[in-house]
């Protein structure tokens, strides 16, 4: 019994916290409505404050007990159609408008509540309920069976539709929400992705030139032969490059404005970029050819990265050795070479870094060309379309 009550007074009190201004509205409209018709029409029965007041009361909760709220409805016929004899031996029917308004109302509520397509034992018993209704509306009515028929089912078949409707609206929202979260993890990935390859290409060349230059330092140094101060400072100079960059790039993922004193990569750094390789101990001959024409910077920092990433390459896998850099401007596309002659060279053509180059090609629609050359050595080759605007 104690259990009973509990879950009563949780129950009212769910009900209470659902309640919503429109309902307070509903149920106030419907009760404004009652008290006019029973102040013009004045019908017998001094039951119909109380029951007027219970129905206003379901009408304000009726989301919340949808079924309950139906239940008083099923035996309101009994009371609306039944024949009373009058003194004079005429009969009357005691009709209220507001009973069947208030019949609606539920019929509504519990298609739009607890429509067919929820399948579950609530349904079950809310279709039982409307026809129960509509069969009492026939039974007690036979004088206007299409409006018995009609009054019960027709707001029931329109809280259903409405259901419906909702329902696929939600599913619909949650599709496109769907899809944008895909989007948005794609685009994230895709961001990843690239931020890896930029920290990639400029961190393992500036690392790889450092290595190699202090493994020239170490070996002097065992070799009791003095160090040249310039090896120094370029491998310091490495360094900071490396930071710089680094320091942009995360700059850039932040969100935060690019650092001003250091000028973004292109080919107009490729002499920097030589320089740094050379004393790394690469030969490095420089071939430019065609009028060079400005470049979109996206297409600019691909055609960089992809040098700096074959010139590390080389670094990493052939050593010292010579190596011939072009750069061709044509009218179909930028050219990009870097051929070396360090005879058999073993590259992961999985790695990061060809990989890297790879995609950076066919980003803007161009192709790259990597494998062991007949003479010997190993080239790289690479041509990045150029806009017909900027070719011209």
């Amino acid at each position: 019994m104690a259990r009973f009550g509990t879950y009563r007074r949780r129950m009212i009190s769910d009900g209470l916290r659902a309640i919503r201004p429109t309902d307070v509205a509903l149920a106030g409209g419907f009760a404004a409505f009652g008290l006019l018709e029973e102040y013009f029409i004045r019908m017998p029965g001094g039951w119909w404050p109380y029951v007027l007041a219970g129905v206003c009361a379901l009408i304000l909760v009726r989301r919340s007990i949808p079924l309950l709220a139906m239940l008083p409805h099923v035996v309101a016929p009994i009371d609306m159609f039944y024949v009373q004899a009058t003194i004079a031996g005429e009969k009357t029917v005691n009709f209220r408008l507001w009973q069947m308004v208030a019949m609606m109302i539920a019929a509504y509520t519990v298609g739009r509540c607890v429509p067919p397509t929820s399948r579950c034992r609530r349904t079950v018993l809310g279709i039982a309920l409307i026809l129960l209704t509509t069969g009492m509306y026939l039974w007690f009515d036979d004088g206007d069976p299409m409006a018995a028929l009609f009054f019960p089912l027709a707001p029931y078949g329109l809280g259903v539709a409405v259901a419906v409707q909702a329902r696929r609206t939600d599913e619909a929202a949650s599709a496109r929400a769907a899809i944008r979260e895909q989007q948005a993890r794609e685009a994230v990935m895709e961001e990843r992705v690239r931020i890896a390859r930029e920290l990639h290409d400029m961190v393992a060349h500036s690392v790889t030139v450092m290595v190699i230059q202090a493994g020239v330092v170490r070996r002097r140094l065992d070799a009791g032969l003095s160090v040249d101060r310039e090896l120094l400072h370029s491998i310091e100079a490495s360094g900071r490059e490396a930071v710089g960059e680094l320091r942009r790039t995360l700059g850039l993922l932040r969100g935060e404005d690019a650092d001003s004193a250091q000028p973004p990569a292109g080919l107009d750094r490729l002499d920097e970029l030589i320089a740094q390789v050379r004393e790394a101990g690469l030969t490095v001959t420089m071939r430019r050819r065609g009028a060079p024409v400005p470049l979109p910077p996206a297409v600019d920092l691909s055609a960089y990265r992809i040098v700096q990433e074959a010139l590390t390459n080389v670094l990493k896998h052939a050593g010292p050795v010579r190596v011939t850099v072009t750069v061709g401007y044509q009218t179909d596309g930028l050219y990009l070479s870097v051929l070396d002659d360090g005879g058999a060279v073993v590259v992961n053509v999985g790695g990061q870094g060809l990989i890297g180059m790879r995609e950076r090609a066919a980003l803007f629609g161009g192709e790259l060309r990597v494998g062991p050359r007949a003479t010997g050595g190993f080239a790289v080759e690479a041509r990045l379309p150029m806009p017909a605007a900027v070719a011209r």
